[in-house]
């Protein structure tokens, strides 16, 4: 125990059996106030009105519902869901019923090892997700006949517009006027985000048949679906080859379960393979999240956005994951980026990538032969019945045609309980999934014929031989090791003990805002009733969903202070760029063209600079003080040299640095005089909340991060959600919810019109959960927090910025770059240190190289944090031993973090002990974390790229 930690008493929680905002917030009454006497405040309210500049200050009380017991919040829930009604939906349009593997459900989907993780940035303590992630990767590598996978995109839409801007960078110079041409099958969704990041970016679209041949102009790159929305399977090789000698790219969009009965888009000769993995056990969930996918042939891999993991190996040469090629994300090369990807979807990836593993190639195959018979069926028996099926190849979708009486039809199945696609007056679609039965299949086409009990249900492949597969696909052990339950279970429960996530210690990651995600607030997601709704459903069906989503708008309003909200945007990065969308197109309508300046610190988020370019936006950069405050003399130089052209400027408010900015009204005005409007990264709402309101402070938009302020859990680096919200002026111009619109000012930017609206449930009860008070409280008690940690951690490692009164706002830089100048220890050194204490390290080298940015949350209570601060002192004590000469730090702990026991039964020839090792400080021995792998080479990793499963005798080696 520390001089500077209270005696261990009970945490003091007033009404703590029905007040979850005391079990929500970490500390007690008593641990509070220990807090507030070390930095010299009276109480909340005091520290309050000293970190918080006055002229952005919100004295009111926030205009929500009282808060509600946890009781009731599920039972609100219930009422809510009672009002969705779940219909066996044939809709299709890359949105299936599926059945979610029990032992998934249970020990990935709802478990906090597998749910409250990071993005696996500190790669030795993620060896599990990597794993899974590598899972997912060879999966789609090997069903879509690609050479590498990256591990998830956002939705199906979304990787098809990352696809066409890689085709557009990797085709041979094509001039200004070349176009993108998407076939007419293409999931109208998938148009519909596609033409909306092409308009951003300025490029042309031309939506065309290529059944036949390709249109007669200059193209970059050809798009087509596989099989088509229609349901159409046709051999796409003939369109492939047409466009490779116009020197044109191809993406293909296909259908994972599909592909293990059809030729591979590799095999066809396409350059890029995108879809979704949604019916590999990830529930609908009325749109979201579920894992999209992107994979490239060889020698485009370089050039793959999101995240790619590859094997490396660690410092005794044993094999290991890690995030490969990380020079080419975006808070890397900002406006260089090639994307603003910042989060994947890698939970729903994880469950993906088990149900392959799960069911492997010889299960994967039975489904979908089920699936295609039952579709073979219901075709079969429509046909006798007098109804005309258009397509004689097709997978899983079958198109009816009945002149003018498409409507009378959806209206019988409706009646009949079935969901099918309207897709003009003649037409009809009908898709069977894995959940789809013989009795669905007799009972449905009873309905449209008028003809019931008279059928037996047809078997069948109607796959033509020179499209069927012949080629092996999940060859590796790892897709037949794990078929029954006890050897899935163990494998699922090996792969989360390797990782570090929430349930174990704290992730005091800046920026991230890390904190806990209550069960109360998990429970909704996996019921039916939220779960299994299509997103295209009818809107009487989707009653109570969409009352969620408006009472959760209504909810974000009141404390952003804006004046409408859009949900859909399904990562911070898509809400980025549907705000700057939003302002590109005001001035548009103003007659402004010619505005496409955007303003950025130096300071902001990575992925700003990065979503202002893909808005069609050009970016200057603004220089920082020295106190990590925008520059107010530079952003009025930079104001007036672009004043004519000026669209926005992007800030983060409390900023990056960690503090709360006393100029930012001030610097609101400025660039309104302008003409130009102001956005305000929301990644640090949690600074925020009850406290100011961006709306309010002169902000005209603003991003959310759902994951992040609202408990949303981050998944291991997704799922995410982004909303949007804007002042009046702006709301015309949120994306559409209506995807097949054509006239919006805005398009969609992601598939569903809701996005991600199957874990909205888990904000709308934490929002309602915590009420009014508990909100503000979390937040003060986050700003508490972060101050008290550097107050502790402030005379062993430097506090880089600090605001008035040498507070932070609900995080803190510690500048380690004195101790690396003087030492040679770095950030790194540090980093993989704390991982011996037990500890997740914070972010790393952001927004500052040679530091860590440390938000520890209102989550935490005193007993973490004064751990924490422990940790870090003790790795302070190592470092003053290397500089005092008595290690080296080549040869010290520092370098040697992390240990794993494995280490210890190896010959033993350091300068330090055992236990030095592996028990420094005051490390618990009974709870101790143990990684896997010592620290990872990452340089090995991406000399020599390997981003799919590695042999089973290269992991037998190791």
């Amino acid at each position: 125990m520390t001089s500077d930690e209270p005696s261990r008493q009970p945490v003091e929680h007033a009404h703590l059996a029905d007040d979850f905002a005391a079990r929500h917030i970490g500390p007690g009454e008593g641990e509070v106030q220990h807090m507030l006497d070390r930095l010299g405040h009276a109480s909340l309210d005091a520290l309050t009105e000293a970190a918080v500049p006055r002229a952005i200050a919100w004295t009111e009380r926030l205009d929500l519902p009282e808060a509600v017991s946890e009781p009731e919040v599920l039972a609100r829930l219930r009422t809510l869901a009672a009002a969705n009604t779940v219909r066996r939906s044939m809709i299709g349009l890359g949105y299936h019923g599926t059945h979610t593997p029990g032992v998934i459900t249970r020990n990935v989907l709802e478990n906090p090892s597998w749910y409250t993780a990071y993005t696996p940035y500190q790669p030795e303590i993620s060896q599990g997700r990597l794993e899974a992630l590598l899972n997912f990767q060879t999966a789609v590598r090997d069903l879509t006949g690609m050479t590498t996978a990256n591990a998830s995109m956002l939705d199906e839409a979304t990787a098809a517009a990352e696809a066409a801007t890689l085709m557009r960078r990797a085709a041979r110079k094509p001039s200004e006027d070349a176009v993108l041409v998407i076939d007419t099958e293409v999931l109208p969704q998938t148009l519909a985000v596609v033409r909306t990041r092409m308009d951003a970016l300025g490029l042309g679209v031309l939506v065309h048949d290529t059944a036949s041949c390709l249109p007669d102009v200059e193209l970059f790159g050809v798009l087509l679906q596989y099989p088509g929305a229609t349901g159409v399977v046709r051999d796409l090789a003939p369109v492939v080859e047409a466009a490779h000698a116009r020197d044109a790219l191809v993406t293909v969009a296909a259908d994972l379960l599909a592909l293990t009965l059809l030729r591979s888009p590799g095999e066809m000769g396409a350059d890029v393979a995108v879809g979704t993995s949604q019916r590999f056990g990830v529930p609908m969930g009325f749109g979201g999240p579920h894992a999209g996918y992107l994979a490239v042939r060889s020698g485009l891999e370089r050039s793959l956005p999101g995240r790619l993991v590859g094997v490396s190996v660690d410092a005794d040469g044993a094999p290991a994951y890690r995030l490969a090629l990380q020079t080419r994300e975006q808070h890397i090369r900002r406006d260089k980026a090639t994307s603003n990807i910042c989060t994947a979807q890698v939970l729903l990836a994880v469950m993906a990538s088990m149900y392959a593993v799960y069911h492997g190639p010889t299960g994967l195959r039975a489904i979908a032969e089920r699936v295609h018979a039952r579709a073979q069926g219901v075709a079969g028996l429509l046909h006798d019945t007098g109804v005309e099926v258009v397509h004689e190849v097709f997978f899983d979708t079958v198109l009816v045609r009945s002149p003018g009486r498409a409507g009378d039809l959806v209206r019988a199945a409706y009646e009949a309980n079935y969901l099918i696609r309207h897709v003009d007056a003649d037409h009809v679609s009908i898709a069977c999934d894995e959940t789809t039965t013989d009795r669905d299949v007799q009972t449905l086409v009873g309905a449209l014929s008028g003809q019931k009990n008279r059928f037996a249900v047809a078997f069948g492949s109607g796959i033509p031989d020179e499209l069927a597969r012949t080629s092996d696909y999940l060859t590796h052990p790892v897709f037949s090791s794990h078929q029954s339950e006890t050897a899935m279970l163990r494998y699922l429960k090996r792969l989360a003990d390797k990782d570090y996530a929430l349930d174990r210690g704290m992730i005091p990651l800046g920026s991230c805002t890390m904190k806990l995600n209550a069960t109360a607030e998990m429970e909704a997601v996996t019921w039916p009733e939220f779960a299994d709704l299509h997103p295209f459903a009818p809107e009487a069906d989707t009653a109570g969903s969409r009352a969620l989503v408006a009472d959760l708008e209504q909810m974000l309003i009141e404390i952003t202070g804006y004046d409408a909200v859009s949900l859909q945007p399904n990562a911070g990065s898509q809400g980025e760029l549907a705000g700057l969308l939003a302002i590109r197109a005001y001035h548009r309508a103003n007659g402004d063209e010619a505005r496409d300046i955007c303003l950025i610190p130096m300071s902001a988020h990575g992925t700003n600079a990065a979503s202002a370019v893909m808005a069609g936006l050009r970016v200057v950069a603004v220089q920082t003080d020295g106190f990590g405050n925008v520059d107010t003399t530079d952003l009025k130089a930079k104001v007036e040299q672009h004043r004519d052209t000026l669209a926005a400027l992007m800030i983060t408010y409390p900023s990056t640095h960690g503090v709360f900015e006393e100029a930012v009204a001030d610097i609101c005005a400025v660039v309104h005089d302008a003409g130009g409007q102001v956005y305000v990264d929301g990644a640090n709402l949690n600074a925020l909340v009850g406290l100011a309101k961006p709306g309010k402070f002169g902000a005209d938009v603003s991003h959310l991060n759902l994951h992040k302020t609202f408990c949303i859990p981050h998944g291991g680096g997704g799922p995410g959600v982004g909303p949007v919200g804007v002042r009046e002026h702006l709301a015309p111009f949120l994306p559409s919810v209506d995807t097949f619109a054509t006239d919006a000012p805005v398009g969609p930017v992601s598939a569903a019109p809701y996005g991600s609206a199957g874990i909205l449930p888990i904000s709308w009860a934490y929002i309602a959960m915590m009420g009014p008070d508990g909100l503000r409280r979390a937040t003060q008690v986050a700003v508490l927090s972060a101050n008290y940690v550097a107050a502790r951690l402030g005379e062993h490692f430097p506090v880089l910025y600090t605001g008035p009164g040498g507070l932070v706002a609900h995080e803190c830089i510690l500048d380690l770059r004195p101790i690396t100048k003087a030492t040679g220890v770095t950030v790194d050194d540090i980093a993989k240190r704390l991982i011996d204490h037990g500890f997740h390290a914070p972010t790393m080298s952001f927004p500052v190289a040679g530091t860590f940015m440390v938000e520890p949350t209102e989550s935490e209570d005193l007993g973490e944090l004064d751990r924490f601060c422990d940790a870090m002192i003790a790795i302070k004590g190592e470092i003053d031993r290397v500089a005092s000469g008595e290690w080296d730090a080549a040869t010290s702990p520092l370098r040697g973090a992390p240990h794993t026991a494995a280490s210890l039964v190896q010959e033993w020839d350091k300068s330090y002990s055992r236990a030095e090792a592996v028990y420094p400080g005051v490390t618990d021995r009974v709870g101790k974390y143990w990684p896997p792998v010592r620290r990872i080479d990452g340089a090995y990793g991406d000399r020599n790229l390997l981003c799919s499963c590695p042999p089973i005798e290269e992991l037998a080696q190791g």
